[in-house]
């Protein structure tokens, strides 16, 4: 057997799992069969077979894959020929479990730490549009970890994501909020924080100004919540926001006030309005 050859048989085996550095060292010869056995039109299996066994040396990057200090030259590599494909929607189930499977990758892919800031960013760029998608997949598991990931995304990129995009992610968070499944919910919540600091630190808030207006309104529907765990969230997302457009925000809670079962939380977050000033 050739060193080349030996080389794929780790990789499409469960032998890469163990190479450990040596993995690192492989690189020009592991990500050429990486993103040929992980094309769409490759066998699924392996494919889902694949996918584990990348986001578990992704973990461990810096004892594995990027023991060279390598891995970020072929990350356009990973990002648009690899989990880009596997990232848009094709019909069926096991089509669903791979995307599951290239969404795990790429939060195991954010969460290594082996990216820059700014090479975590030109993910954003590249997969932004796809993980917004996929929060809509059946799978909770797929939905929870795009929140996580946008998450990221947004706390890495802060105030630099681009206005007409930053403005196009709050309507898929605001979704989540209705999710069946209250942790996915409370994962929504938390981006949505992220999300309003972004907008806090950008420029020409009045840019923003009618979104965030329409957030605070469907916030307040969700801080009348049977969960109380889901009241507390979204009275924290509603707190974050509060110094965007204060005048705005009383006005929108003195109006459903009354409409609340409770009109505690509305109270607790007009006290606070109150309190904290408004963000210049």
């Amino acid at each position: 057997m050739t060193a080349g050859a030996r080389k794929k048989a780790h990789i499409t085996g469960s032998p890469a799992t163990a190479q450990g550095p040596a993995l690192g060292e492989a690189l020009p010869h592991v990500m050429p069969t990486l993103r040929a056995c992980l094309q769409p039109s490759r066998d699924p299996q392996m494919r889902l077979k694949l996918f584990s066994i990348l986001s578990t040396v992704l973990l461990r990057a810096t004892d594995t894959i990027d023991s060279q200090g390598q891995f970020p030259s072929y990350l356009e590599t990973v990002t648009k020929d690899i989990l880009a494909p596997n990232l848009q929607w094709h019909a069926g189930r096991t089509a669903a479990a791979n995307r599951t499977a290239a969404v795990s990758c790429l939060w195991a892919l954010t969460s290594s730490e082996v990216l820059s800031a700014k090479q975590i960013q030109d993910v954003q760029e590249t997969l932004m549009p796809q993980v917004l998608t996929t929060l809509e997949e059946d799978s909770q598991m797929t939905r929870l970890i795009s929140c996580r990931i946008i998450n990221t995304f947004l706390k890495t990129s802060g105030s630099m994501t681009d206005p007409e995009k930053l403005i196009k992610i709050y309507p898929e968070l605001l979704k989540r909020l209705d999710d069946v499944s209250n942790d996915v919910r409370m994962a929504a919540a938390s981006t949505l924080v992220t999300w309003l600091q972004c907008v806090k630190g950008a420029d020409g808030k009045s840019y923003y100004q009618s979104s965030v207006q329409y957030l605070y309104r469907e916030l307040l529907v969700h801080l009348d919540d049977p969960e109380r765990a889901i009241q507390d969230a979204i009275l924290e997302v509603l707190k974050e926001g509060s110094g965007l457009f204060p005048d705005l925000l009383v006005r929108e809670t003195e109006a459903v006030i009354h409409k609340h079962r409770s009109a505690t939380y509305c109270e607790q977050l007009l006290q606070h309005v109150q309190a904290v000033p408004a963000t210049q």
